[in-house]
């Protein structure tokens, strides 16, 4: 497995906006889907001890450490970009 090197999150908040969707992440959930700890800024407020799913180093190794780490960061910007094209973000 290759070593982990951070995504470069755009913080656009895109990713806490459907919580509800997620088994693990609905004790977050505000009551609309959106993640409780979501600021205006859209920056997280719980951000040193998020969850697990937040993390993308734990999320690469325990789910996708097949493959490389730019193959996983790739993946994930063409997730993210689908979901800000979904949300009106972009």
């Amino acid at each position: 497995m290759e070593k982990y090197y951070p995504y470069p999150c755009e913080c656009c908040g895109g990713c806490c906006l459907h919580v509800d969707l997620i088994e693990e992440m609905k004790v977050f959930d505000r009551g609309d889907g959106v993640c409780k700890n979501l600021t205006e800024k859209n920056l997280c407020k719980i951000y040193a001890n998020r969850p697990k799913f937040c993390d993308g180093k734990y999320f690469y190794e325990n789910f996708f450490s097949d493959m490389t780490v730019t193959e996983f960061h790739n993946m994930m910007k063409s997730l993210c970009k689908k979901i800000k094209e979904r949300e009106h973000l972009i």
